[in-house]
């Protein structure tokens, strides 16, 4: 269990592990293991009275993320807002209160990485459908086609959205002339994406997205590229492997499924929760969102199951 106990600030309490416990002198949000025959909600307030001297009302659930290495663990973390008495490192511990913009300069251990990255970061990546030529390049890159499309993307952005993928095309790589065309017509997407404040990459197509200077989103077909650009990069991930080389990579975020079936892929089968759960956990730092038949209303179950949030293309 572990707590984000606020002030009247809005700043998070933090503490600094001991010599002799793994991750010495990294940074922690304070917390304890359940004993057999506890609650979880009793087992967070024991931990916060003899660890800090307070004692705390236990809210609500914030995020659980799994762990199966260097030890097994599965972190569930709560908001604590009310407390009495004054926090204390009662084990000699140092403690700091720090602003949420300075959260990330701490070093913490895995678990407590997207923590920190659901305080930070969208709970939301919305991936635009994919551009198709089937007919003529002008009607539907450069016309109708393309008209609705940016009007989607704008609609998403207008909603709040500040994480979104763009995808170039969906029916292979085009010709020419089409490939030139949807590459004009993504490029109106991120300087819209950019308009709006939100972080946007573009889906495997490493020549754009270092002409665009923005990220790139690897597909999983891509993780074992022997040459990537210095960019912002995130990966669509199946499995335990591609999440640890997603990882590896330095990906700021991965995306993981199918969670669910989807109409777009009602061939894969899909992960289940439980599923889903156990792959989180061989890379518990990397920021995780649950792809696959999700809409925002899967939120809070996805971050019960170690997700940052959900990945859709149809669910907004």
């Amino acid at each position: 269990m572990a707590a984000l106990i606020t002030d009247a600030k809005g700043r998070i309490l933090m503490a600094r592990r001991l010599v002799g416990r793994d991750f010495a002198g990294y940074w922690e949000f304070p917390g304890g293991k359940v004993d057999p025959g506890e609650t979880p909600e009793a087992a967070l307030a024991r931990e916060l009275k003899e660890e800090l001297g307070i004692d705390a009302r236990i809210d609500e659930a914030v995020m659980v993320v799994p762990q199966h290495a260097p030890k097994a663990l599965k972190l569930d973390v709560r908001w604590v807002r009310h407390w009495t008495g004054t926090p204390k490192g009662l084990d000699g511990q140092a403690l700091a209160w720090v602003p949420r913009d300075k959260l990330a300069q701490y070093a913490v251990p895995p678990p407590d990485v997207p923590v920190i990255a659901h305080l930070l970061e969208p709970d939301q990546v919305w991936i635009t459908p994919q551009l198709t030529v089937t007919g003529t390049v002008n009607s539907e890159l450069t016309g109708t086609g393309s008209v609705n499309w940016l009007g989607r993307l704008e609609a998403v952005l207008s909603s709040g959205v500040k994480r979104i993928q763009l995808r170039p095309w969906g029916n292979g790589v085009p010709a020419e002339e089409a490939l030139a065309a949807s590459r004009a017509l993504v490029t109106q997407g991120v300087e819209l994406c950019r308009k709006y404040g939100a972080e946007v990459a573009i889906n495997a197509d490493v020549d754009l997205a270092r002409t665009l200077g923005c990220g790139l989103h690897l597909k999983s077909s891509q993780l074992h590229m022997r040459a990537l650009p210095d960019l912002p990069l995130s990966a669509s991930c199946h499995n335990a492997e591609e999440l640890q080389r997603a990882h590896a990579l330095g990906c700021r975020y991965a995306l993981l499924g199918p969670v669910a079936q989807t109409r777009s892929h009602p061939d894969a089968s899909p992960l289940g929760w439980d599923k889903f759960f156990d792959i989180r956990g061989y890379a518990p730092a990397l920021p995780t969102y649950a792809l696959g038949g999700m809409t925002p209303a899967d939120i809070q179950i996805a971050r019960y199951h170690g997700a940052q949030g959900i990945a859709t293309i149809r669910g907004l």
